[in-house]
């Protein structure tokens, strides 16, 4: 009933029971082969069992049903496998592994799919937030601070920041599936004893065909690696969920400055226009802290094999992937059809007649009446503004202490938010050229 809401069609395929299958027979395939090339076993009995490693020789229903029978889904399957096979060949399958060298490799072999789709949405997220910071570098807005109007900005600038978190939590993502995504295998207590001497050549030999960095050592217990995916996606899901909560604020009626180009119906109201992507967002990126605080928590496992904690990360590390990936879809696709309305952000900011330039105010008057007084006196008009729906700018041409200091023309020109943007230009310029290198440097890397 749920799903959909929360998880795309491409992301449910790829972190799905076919997906977690695949990958599994994808091990015990590689891992004859890998026996193979070291010669522990021969080609052809290796070729035979890699022949039935095929999804569909299998029912991934039956074996996840079978699967709590021994708290590991890689028990039937083995079993699965061996059955389709000759006895002297059956005898040869598995040879050296654990169920947890399976599952891990397995959940690499997901998570190294599931990342280069995520790495993809996520370029194509900062694409939209460049083309947004670039279109609107001079579209001044409102900036806020608990949620009041605080000084002037552009939304160039405020989509040059989401374009900035976009670029590094990318990076450090990409950093994970480049080098951290590592092939198990370590046998019942990480020794390999079953092959005898030839146990690091065949995980070497494993780690090459299957594509997945060689690790130190058989890494069952420290869950390192999990700990870091973990925390690069939910930081990726945070920076989306920073740009969906600022869509949600914006579209609000009483703002009206941004609005989805396909936003949702009510089933009450026909007036509404909600922003069904940003909410969708929302929704997926607020579930991923709890599910990394999950993996996290997992971390200290006991002795050569967790007991408990070790199972307790398959769903949550497959929820995780499923919902980042799919929050990021919804960014790019919200972010491309995002409808910016410049005249509501220009009304919103001309709304207190100058208020939000009351700290420039301050400032120019400051050398003539002092710091203390002239802040006072600021702060005075400013309430007499609110009070009075004047605006700050008429509180100040009629105050003549005001304008004892300054003319009606001065007054004017510090109350022109345009003309209070700070290093805004600059630090836009600054984003840009940072998406710009990593689009340079990223072009053609499969961790992008």
């Amino acid at each position: 009933m749920f799903g959909p809401t929360f998880v795309t069609d491409r992301f449910a395929e790829c972190t799905g029971l076919r997906a977690w299958l695949t990958a599994m027979l994808d091990f015990e395939a590689a891992l004859a082969r890998a026996q193979a090339d070291t010669g522990l076993l021969d080609r052809q009995t290796a070729e035979r069992i890699a022949r039935e490693c095929v999804p569909e020789n299998f029912d991934p229903d039956s074996i996840a049903a079978r699967a709590a029978e021994s708290a590991t889904p890689v028990i039937p399957l083995v079993r699965d496998l061996a059955e389709r096979l000759p006895p002297e060949v059956a005898s040869r399958v598995h040879r050296g592994a654990t169920s947890q060298d399976v599952v891990d490799t397995a959940a690499m072999l997901v998570a190294r799919t599931s990342l280069d789709l995520v790495l993809e949405e996520l370029r194509g997220v900062a694409d939209e937030c460049a083309r947004l910071a670039r279109e609107h570098r001079h579209s001044l807005m409102t900036g806020r601070t608990l949620l009041q109007q605080a000084l002037p900005t552009t939304f160039g600038r405020k989509a040059a920041g989401w374009l900035t978190g976009v670029v590094e939590s990318a990076e450090a993502l990409a950093r994970v599936r480049r080098h951290r995504l590592a092939v198990q295998l370590g046998g019942p207590v990480g020794t390999l004893a079953t092959l005898g001497n030839e146990g690091d050549r065949v995980v070497s030999a494993l780690a090459g065909r299957l594509g997945l960095a060689e690790p130190v050592l058989p890494w069952h217990t420290d869950r390192t690696r999990v700990g870091e995916l973990a925390s690069a996606l939910g930081t990726v899901a945070g920076t989306l969920g920073k740009i969906a909560v600022d869509v949600e604020l914006g579209a609000q009626t009483e703002l009206g400055e941004l609005a989805e180009g396909h936003a949702g119906g009510s089933s009450a109201m026909p007036h509404k226009r909600n922003p069904v992507r940003a909410v969708r967002v929302t929704a997926a990126t607020r579930r991923v802290p709890g599910l990394v605080a999950t993996l996290l928590g997992a971390m200290p496992q006991e002795h050569e094999r967790g007991a408990g904690s070790w199972q307790s990360e398959w769903e949550p590390f497959t929820e995780l992937l499923r919902l980042t990936g799919s929050a990021a879809t919804l960014t790019r696709e919200l972010l491309t059809e995002l409808r910016v309305d410049t005249t509501a952000m220009r009304t919103n900011l001309d709304l207190t007649g100058g208020a939000l330039l009351a700290e420039r105010v301050s400032a120019e008057l400051a050398p003539h009446l002092g710091a203390r007084r002239s802040e006072r006196l600021v702060s005075e008009l400013a309430g007499r503004a609110r009070e009075n729906a004047g605006g700050l700018r008429a509180e100040l041409l009629d105050d003549p202490t005001v304008r004892s200091v300054l003319s009606r023309e001065r007054v004017t020109e510090l109350t022109e938010p345009g003309d209070y943007l700070g290093s805004s230009e600059l630090f836009l310029g600054r984003a840009l050229e940072a998406y710009t290198r990593w689009k340079e440097t990223t072009t053609g890397d499969p961790g992008l």
